[in-house]
């Protein structure tokens, strides 16, 4: 059933807002609400319209279009000056973001409530390990009757169909997951694996959503412009982990179909090698289990052996379950990683080590991760994510050990972004790589020329690489694949899956992948 056809009582739905104390006046209000929106464009008569200080602009400013459109009710965080609101009811709130984040998961009857929801966050890896959980629950025995939903930053999976879920990579707003969720309950879905970013945490667009399994894969440098520190960022993170455990104040919904998880037992997953979120995480959970892929004594989930060959990789993974032989299509250590956080995840799952084994062989690619673009080339040609200063260094490293001759690297640096890792990430490529090539990656209103001089600051001198700077990204990715010979690796890093590239505040049509194939179909037609 689509509960957007439906209508709830108002006060039903404000005692799902954490912290509101209902006045008797509201506790008694029964006004039929036809919907929930925070875009004023949206309102339809009779629904109620969130106002929020947000990024780019301030909710409340709408707030006067949004009763003309016919709102019945407003939830922000001051009450508005105007002439009249007309029947409309005003109902303030600390933090409009968490409000609608709730507000949105009432009208939805808390779908999450009614499966396994497992959550997934870091600073890179999630997409991966996300699809790793998502492809292990999916080769369960039949007899279980699982159905697998997946929400990531890529797309969202409802049984046979995808659905993309945005330009840039990040958590869906709080109305379109709950709507997702709500898709996937009425479909019989039985687990989702939800990728969480920092973004998704600090916007509260996850609030709502009750989890049982979260995982972390690493905590680096990322998103500063939005968290200000690293301990900041940390902390937003955390919040995924604050969710295992929700406090529900003046829920009272009714005819709450309550999905059984009782075989479930809470569980945080955490990553042993990254000193920076251990400790922190541990500290906030209870009872997690722990993996390492240094095989750190302790670990209830570590690798005591890994064997790379040119087609991927073998893992021996030491488990509470035994010894299990994982074999991937995957290379390099940070997925030796996120294999190991998907292992613990399907473990608290109660998942068999067969369905974990097949799970991790059945996931042979992600887009735009290592994902390999072979139109008859001499030379190997990979377009990845990678956009952080560790994931960069991560993919420079694996290439390395599997580059016959030279690695070559296009990247560059977002605008409006953490500037801070700029030049991290060149002295990085300028290090690892035989040739980088910096270029641009979503400028927006920045100059690029400046970004491309702050990442040049980074640059050691003398390098160990020959660096150009190419402004038009296709050409950079043609200029590498024409410079390139047999043996070399051509890596397009920074935009993977993306299917824009953002100038001004205009969104270009860009993808990296086919990009990469006009580039080598040159470079075949010139031969």
């Amino acid at each position: 059933m689509d509960s957007n056809l439906l209508t709830k009582p108002l006060h039903q739905l404000l005692s799902a807002i954490p912290g509101l104390q209902l006045s008797p006046e509201l506790r008694n209000v029964s006004t039929p609400i036809t919907g929930i929106t925070d875009d004023s464009r949206q309102v339809q008569p009779g629904g109620i319209f969130v106002a929020y200080r947000g990024v780019q602009t301030d909710g409340h400013k709408y707030i006067a279009s949004a009763l003309q459109r016919g709102a019945a009710v407003v939830v922000c965080e001051s009450a508005p000056v105007l002439p009249s609101s007309g029947q409309a009811t005003i109902v303030t709130v600390a933090n409009g973001r968490e409000a609608f984040a709730w507000l949105c998961a009432a009208w939805h009857n808390f779908p999450s409530r009614q499966m396994v929801l497992i959550g997934v966050t870091g600073t890179d890896g999630k997409t991966t390990t996300s699809t790793l959980i998502y492809n292990m629950l999916r080769a369960a025995p039949a007899e279980l009757g699982y159905k697998v939903g997946l929400i990531s930053t890529v797309n969202a999976i409802i049984g046979d169909q995808i659905f993309d879920t945005g330009l840039h990579t990040t958590t869906p707003d709080a109305d379109e997951i709950q709507a997702y969720l709500a898709q996937m309950r009425d479909a019989g879905t039985t687990h989702c694996v939800l990728e969480v970013t920092s973004h998704g945490l600090a916007h509260y667009r996850v609030d709502g959503c009750e989890f049982d399994i979260a995982v972390v894969t690493n905590i680096t440098h990322e998103h500063l412009d939005l968290h200000g520190s690293r301990e900041a960022y940390r902390a937003a993170k955390a919040r995924l982990f604050d969710n295992l455990e929700l406090k529900i104040e003046n829920l009272e919904l009714a005819n709450r179909a309550e999905f059984d998880k009782s075989k479930i037992q809470k569980r945080a997953i955490l990553n042993a090698d990254d000193a920076f979120s251990f400790d922190y995480l541990r500290e906030r959970t209870t009872d997690p289990l722990t993996y390492s892929s240094q095989n750190a004594e302790g670990c209830a989930v570590r690798a005591s052996e890994v064997h790379y060959a040119p087609d991927g990789m073998t893992i021996v993974a030491e488990t509470p379950a035994g010894a299990l032989t994982l074999r991937s299509a995957f290379i390099g250590d940070y997925n030796v990683a996120n294999i190991l956080a998907a292992t613990s995840a399907g473990l608290a799952l109660n998942l068999s080590p067969e369905s974990i084994v097949a799970g991790v062989a059945a996931t042979v690619g992600v887009p735009g991760r290592m994902e390999r673009i072979h139109l008859g080339q001499a030379f190997t040609a990979i377009v990845d994510f990678a956009h952080t200063p560790n994931a960069l260094e991560s993919v420079l490293r694996a290439l390395r050990k599997v580059t016959q001759r030279r690695l070559i690297v296009v990247f560059g640096c977002a605008g409006e972004r953490d500037a801070q890792k700029r030049p991290m990430m060149a002295r990085s490529a300028a290090t690892l790589a035989d040739v980088a090539i910096f270029t641009a990656e979503d400028p927006r209103r920045e100059s690029l020329d400046q970004i491309l001089h702050e990442m040049m600051a980074g640059v050691p001198q003398p390098p160990h690489a020959t660096i150009l700077r190419v402004h038009d990204r296709g050409d950079a990715i043609q200029t590498a694949c024409l410079i390139a010979q047999a043996g070399d690796v051509v890596v397009a890093c920074g935009k993977g899956h993306e299917q824009s590239l953002c100038f001004g505040t205009t969104e270009v049509p860009w993808d990296d992948r086919e990009a990469m194939r006009v580039a080598i179909r040159r470079v075949l037609a010139m031969a």
